[in-house]
């Protein structure tokens, strides 16, 4: 957080913990920002962005007591938010499984991504499925392994690595389609 030093960090936990609402509300106004780009990342739509970090929060202030300062708060709230929005994904039934049928042979060509702005790139990301989009995150963005992502989402890692490679190509085509058009 830039609130301050871990030290500012710490007391402003322990201030919530004490039932200080007003820390919790610096904390939230530090970093309701980040998090929602994080909800971003995995929601289509910005008002499913919203109830994700909505719904995150809730649950950060709730299990504040489990943060043990042993790594970033930040980190630490970053996945209460993945997590959140993984769930709201499977409520929504958009966690499908996928099997890797005739996957094309080619390799995804990654210099078509050079020329992108990480903006223009994130637009694109979030444009894919969700179950593309969950995966490319978790892997790319957020460095889990696939069988991490096989846990978290209720797949195979099989299925992990197949919506990876579906989303890379179906980036890849959508930058094509953008360096033509």
């Amino acid at each position: 957080m830039t609130v301050g030093k871990q030290d500012t960090e710490r007391e402003l936990v322990e201030q919530c913990l004490q039932g200080n609402h007003a820390a919790f509300e610096l904390i939230y106004k530090e970093l309701s920002p980040k998090m929602y780009v994080v909800s971003l990342r995995y929601m289509h739509q910005d008002q499913d962005a919203q109830d994700v970090l909505q719904e995150a929060f809730i649950r950060i202030y709730k299990n504040l007591s489990k943060f043990r300062f042993s790594g970033s708060f930040e980190g630490w709230c970053r996945r209460i938010v993945t997590n959140t929005a993984i769930e709201a994904l499977r409520k929504k039934g958009r966690m499908k499984e996928s099997s890797a049928e005739e996957l094309p042979e080619h390799a995804v060509n990654a210099k078509s991504f050079e020329k992108l702005k990480m903006d223009d790139l994130m637009a694109l990301v979030r444009s894919l499925p969700d179950g593309y989009r969950s995966v490319f995150n978790l892997y790319v963005i957020d460095g889990y392994s696939h069988k991490e992502i096989a846990k978290m989402l209720d797949i195979t890692e099989s299925t992990s690595k197949t919506q990876l490679y579906k989303a890379r190509l179906a980036l890849q085509k959508k930058v094509t389609n953008i360096e033509i058009g």
